[in-house]
């Protein structure tokens, strides 16, 4: 097996683990928010609410600006040179810093849960988390198509 193809075995691994996650993280969300102990309505302020809301649609500009300068440079440089382990290396961590990135907006939901947050109200964190961890899987390096 080639170095770039163990690359994206490794990358794939990290995405099906993260994306299980997510679930895990609606599973804890509905275990533990839902415990009227533990959820504190007066904490359900729409301040931050509102406040993660825009920290999402930052992050997802932001994981678009990794795809273009980590992962999409990289993929056509390895196009090129399939074994060069430093660009090999900066491809991988585009993916990790991309998937790291959707995670966070998944845990957004979490912290929200946790708080008193209804699973309605924050389902569309761990939607977006999950559909951004799915959305961005590892593709064989090579020309890129804008």
């Amino acid at each position: 097996m080639s170095t770039v193809e163990s690359a994206i075995k490794i990358v794939r691994v990290l995405q099906i683990a993260m994306l299980m996650s997510v679930l895990l993280f609606v599973i804890v969300g509905q275990v533990v928010g839902s415990n009227p102990r533990l959820s504190n309505p007066a904490l359900s302020n729409p301040t931050l609410f509102y406040a993660l809301s825009m920290a999402t649609i930052t992050i997802v500009g932001v994981i678009l600006v990794v795809r273009r300068t980590l992962v999409m440079q990289s993929s056509v440089a390895l196009a090129a040179r399939p074994n060069d382990p430093a660009t090999l290396s900066r491809w991988r961590a585009g993916y990790v810093m991309t998937y790291a990135l959707a995670e966070a907006v998944a845990l957004f939901g979490l912290v929200l849960r946790m708080i008193g947050f209804s699973l309605s109200q924050v389902a569309s964190f761990y939607i977006a988390g999950f559909i951004l961890l799915l959305f961005f899987g590892p593709r064989r390096p090579g020309p890129q198509l804008r």
